[in-house]
């Protein structure tokens, strides 16, 4: 392998050619918008001097990933900031539950329910950076924590729902874990649900909830520096409609769900694999909305401060209707949103004195109504007088988000459902390969799926150079 051709700049595409790049191969990377990231992306769609996160914009996994954590990205601009709380969970009480760095604090403010809380957490924080090189690692591989992993997975493969309930008896505890359990966007009563419960709680404790200086473009402005540095070569404006636009390449690996991919090369695909492909589940979609504020968001809870993440939904029966409900094809009128306030902590974000803020709620895969009553009325509920403080809103249903990032298949942020089936084997068993000599997938649709993390890409790359046997890069 000489040269190689990566389609698509996301955090994924981009980890896949620094990869190829730091093993001598000549890469270049194909994006088919004006601008770079994909999904870890920032503009301005409100008002001017207001940046906001067009995709993502908290990384518990961009602070833990073993590969980030490997590149000099601090030297290209990247500084992440860490909240004085990684999450913040509003009860109707006018309290809120907390997510704090200390596994103390944390159990603190859980009453009786501390203990358990402790119980659940404390060794896998303590062997946090074995079991994140373990759970973001090869699917196959002889594992090097054995009784670690098993530790996780007696959790792990609980719904969040029942684990919830075994666990701890009060409200505050149910509610923390199953707000944190539904960034899996699977019903609670599933199983494997409470994987991510279990993991983003360990990963708030262990390395935070962090935001990145100057918003989500800086992640993937530092990579794309980085690379170049090592001799990339970045593309906008180019998208690859067909395989015979990258025809002299050793190599392509594509940063695109299985839909674009078929789009792409179907033609040169046999099929039986193309048939696997067009039978990948996509999971919910995702209903958005970004707001330009004239002053913080005025949480009756005022601990909400402290988080650049907020939790809306209540308690875990709330939460777990919600979810349910998405599945069920329909939305829940109470529904469950996600909220990131990062302006709080990078002022640099808006004007002096006023402040970015986004927030979502689950949807149906291809959901086309509204969800912007529902939102605003659960900010209402936490934060009186919320819509006094809005002083321009961009709202993004489900086909707006596909139409600026077509991997945002049916409004999916992760890139296909995380359910059983296709939490390892994604899209396909043969993972990041295809049949076709040469053409790989890098993309959240392939292990260890959604979130920003880069180790999509890293993993294709290196099954890239096993197949060319060139000697890979650690």
């Amino acid at each position: 392998m000489r040269r190689a051709a990566v389609i698509g700049s996301g955090p994924n595409g981009l980890s896949a050619a620094i990869v190829l790049a730091q093993a001598g191969v000549g890469v270049s990377v194909y994006e088919g918008r004006e601008t770079i990231g994909g999904a870890a992306s920032t503009g301005e769609v409100t008002l001017p001097g207001f940046r906001h996160d067009l995709g993502s914009s908290v990384y518990p996994m961009g602070a833990a990933s073993p590969f980030f954590s490997s590149l000099p990205l601090k030297d290209f601009g990247l500084r992440w900031i860490e909240p004085a709380a990684p999450l913040a969970h509003p009860l109707d009480d006018g309290s809120a539950v907390m997510l704090e760095h200390d596994l103390a604090a944390t159990a603190a403010g859980l009453g009786d329910d501390g203990k358990a809380w402790t119980s659940l957490m404390r060794p896998l924080v303590d062997s946090w950076p074995e079991l994140c090189a373990e759970i973001l690692g090869p699917v196959v591989h002889w594992p090097s924590h054995p009784l670690l992993l098993a530790r996780f997975g007696a959790a792990a493969a609980w719904p969040a729902s029942v684990l919830a309930k075994t666990l701890f008896r009060g409200e505050r505890a149910r509610a923390l874990f199953a707000g944190i359990a539904a960034h899996s966007v699977l019903p609670l009563e599933s199983p494997l649900s409470a994987t991510v419960g279990v993991v983003l709680g360990v990963a708030g404790h262990a390395t935070g909830w962090p935001v990145a200086a100057g918003g989500a473009q800086a992640i993937s402005d530092a990579l794309a520096a980085y690379l170049k540095s090592l001799g990339g070569r970045i593309e906008t404006g180019h998208a690859v409609a067909s395989l015979a636009e990258v025809a002299g390449y050793d190599a392509v690996l594509c940063d695109v769900s299985p839909r674009q991919l078929l789009g792409i090369a179907g033609a040169e695909l046999p099929s039986s694999y193309r048939q696997k492909l067009e039978g990948f589940r996509y999971g919910p979609g995702a209903f958005k909305i970004d707001w330009a504020l004239s002053e913080p968001i005025p949480w009756t809870a005022k601990d909400c401060l402290r988080a650049a993440t907020v939790h809306l939904g209540g308690t875990l029966g709330e939460i777990a209707a919600s979810e349910r409900a998405v599945w069920r094809g329909g939305v829940a009128g109470g529904p469950y949103v996600l909220v990131a306030q990062p302006s709080l902590f990078d002022p640099g974000r808006a004007p002096e004195g006023k402040h970015t803020a986004w927030g979502y709620c689950h949807v149906p895969n291809g959901f086309t109504g509204s969800a912007l009553e529902a939102i605003e009325a659960q900010m209402e509920r936490f934060a009186p007088g919320f819509r006094g403080c809005v002083l321009a809103r961009k709202v993004w249903p489900v086909a707006a988000l596909e139409s600026w990032n077509p991997n945002l298949v049916g409004g999916d942020l992760s890139g296909g459902a995380m359910t059983a089936g296709q939490l390892i084997f994604r899209p396909t068993a043969s993972l990041y390969r295809t049949p076709k000599q040469g053409l790989y997938l890098c993309s959240a649709s392939t292990p260890p799926g959604g979130g920003v993390h880069g180790m999509c890409g890293y993993h294709a790359a290196l099954a890239a150079l096993r197949d060319s046997k060139r000697v890979a890069v650690p």
